[in-house]
């Protein structure tokens, strides 16, 4: 029994001392980031609201997020842990898709994106694809009585490139999009 306390001692203070250096980098690498490793807070007509948090959006004048396993709970993220093979889980998919096209309509035949109608991992992505914003523009546009140009429009300007314009999607925060949406056609 002697014979393996020492190397199980040498082993303790080895990972001891890597998961120490390992936090050290992520604590530092924090700190040069733009929000300093703290949420992104966006503050709008005397509230606060969390950027990097998905928010539920339900009137037909603004655009919608991805739905949520959490029903928009921060202090209980998570995902349905249900598979694409799960039959109450294509069931949930494809009633989302039905009322996705019932709030949209006009837009029957195009392609539904796929975030819009499955949660994210965490339940709470603040970021819909670009075209999951351009899908709804028909139905904020009419709701606000504006253009579908102005509205398409608005979602370029608030749209974010890939990472290095070469990994992941063009996204867009639901939340700050309908912000400036009041903003610009209140």
């Amino acid at each position: 029994m002697k014979n393996y306390i020492l190397p199980a001692a040498k082993l303790t203070i080895v990972m001891g001392v890597l998961v120490g250096i390992y936090l050290l980098f992520v604590y530092a690498g924090s700190k040069v980031l733009p929000t300093h490793g703290n949420a992104e807070i966006i503050s709008y007509k005397d509230k606060r609201f969390y950027k990097n948090i998905g928010q539920e959006f339900k009137s037909p004048k603004y655009f919608h997020g991805r739905p949520s396993a959490v029903n928009y709970k921060a202090d209980g993220s998570g995902a349905s842990n249900k598979g694409p093979s799960n039959k109450e889980y294509l069931e949930i998919v494809q009633k989302r898709i039905d009322t996705l096209k019932m709030q949209n309509p006009g837009m029957d035949n195009n392609k539904v994106p796929v975030e819009l109608v499955t949660a994210s991992g965490s339940g709470l992505d603040p970021d819909i694809s670009s075209e999951g914003a351009l899908y709804q523009v028909k139905r904020v546009a009419k709701s606000r009585n504006i253009s579908e140009q102005e509205v398409t429009e608005l979602v370029h300007q608030n749209t974010t490139p890939p990472v290095l314009h070469l990994f992941g999607p063009a996204t867009v925060n639901v939340l700050q999009l309908n912000i400036a949406l009041d903003k610009q056609y209140p």
